[in-house]
């Protein structure tokens, strides 16, 4: 099974939970009134698109139906599901235009952060470019050997140490690699203790300061990563990210096991930042570049359409 028949399998749920739901309600209605609107707005908030986020679509709808005056609710579906497709933004790839270039991974435990490690490290050594990682989350037990299994599984180097060793220390230690080996990409894996900041804040600075030193010219990006089942809430850890580093980018997990998709459609105007990749399985291969294209065609397609 290729990745975009994955996609559309793991979408399921959401399509169902937004698009099937959407179908229904519009098929309810023989006409364009503000109990549509109500009705719908509730619907896509359970859908976890948000609540200001879906008061700025209504009201752009509301406004759309005046102007074309649409006086029928097929004709307003439409209208909805092209402002869906439009809110996933554009395709943002990761810039990893020097040689070596970096990628910070953060994300709290518990969201998938080792394994999109091992996904993202097995997809760009598939596209030909030697990977290192470094083991940086050194605080939670079991970290390190749990990206070495991953690690394995895609056929790159691990840089670690020790449990409780200096994350910045191993960092160093991984960039020496990378110099001596020629490689082409950094993958570095942090500590997910969001609930103490200052600690956290400061190890990530640490580690900035290091790579800033050591990889002067190097393109970099911080890639965040998000449970997608957790919905809104994703939202909001992000938002306590975005307090202690500059995020250049989203990796959406588990998109495979929720409903709550929506938050696709939503979180790069919610945030101001781009989903990068997206995962939708357990297999080394299920996670890839977000595409906002192949995202509505899984999403929006109906059998009209094929």
């Amino acid at each position: 099974m290729g990745f975009f028949d994955k996609l559309k399998q793991g979408l399921s749920k959401t399509k169902r939970a937004i698009v099937g739901r959407i179908d229904d309600l519009f098929k309810k209605f023989r006409r364009v009134d503000e109990d549509l609107f109500d009705e719908l707005e509730e619907l896509l908030i359970e859908a976890d698109i948000g609540v200001s986020k879906t008061m700025e679509l209504l009201d752009g709808l509301r406004e759309t139906v005046k102007e074309k005056k649409l006086s029928e609710p097929e004709d307003v579906k439409r209208e909805l599901f092209a402002v869906l497709r439009d809110m996933l933004g554009d395709h943002a790839s990761l810039d990893l235009s020097t040689k070596p270039s970096v990628i910070l991974v953060i994300g709290v435990n518990g969201v998938g952060k080792t394994t999109s490690i091992g996904k993202i490290a097995h997809s760009l050594k598939s596209e030909g470019k030697r990977v290192v990682v470094a083991a940086a989350d050194t605080f939670r037990a079991a970290a390190a050997e749990q990206l070495t299994v991953w690690c394995e599984r895609a056929g790159v180097d691990i840089v670690k140490q020790a449990a409780g060793a200096d994350p910045a220390s191993v960092v160093y230690d991984a960039i020496g690699a990378v110099k001596s080996r020629g490689a082409d990409v950094l993958i570095i894996d942090t500590a997910g203790r969001l609930h103490n900041k200052k600690n956290l804040m400061d190890e990530l600075a640490k580690i900035d300061r290091v790579i800033g030193r050591e990889l002067p010219e190097a393109a970099r990006e911080t890639l965040l990563v998000l449970d997608a089942t957790t919905g809104q809430n994703a939202v909001a850890q992000a938002k306590e990210f975005m307090g202690s580093s500059a995020i250049s980018g989203l990796i959406l997990t588990k998109l495979d096991g929720t409903a709550k998709g929506g938050i696709v459609l939503s979180i790069k105007k919610e945030l101001g930042i781009p989903v990068k990749f997206i995962g939708v399985g357990e297999q080394i291969d299920d996670m890839k570049p977000f595409s906002a294209e192949e995202f509505a065609q899984a999403l929006f397609a109906t059998e009209a359409d094929k």
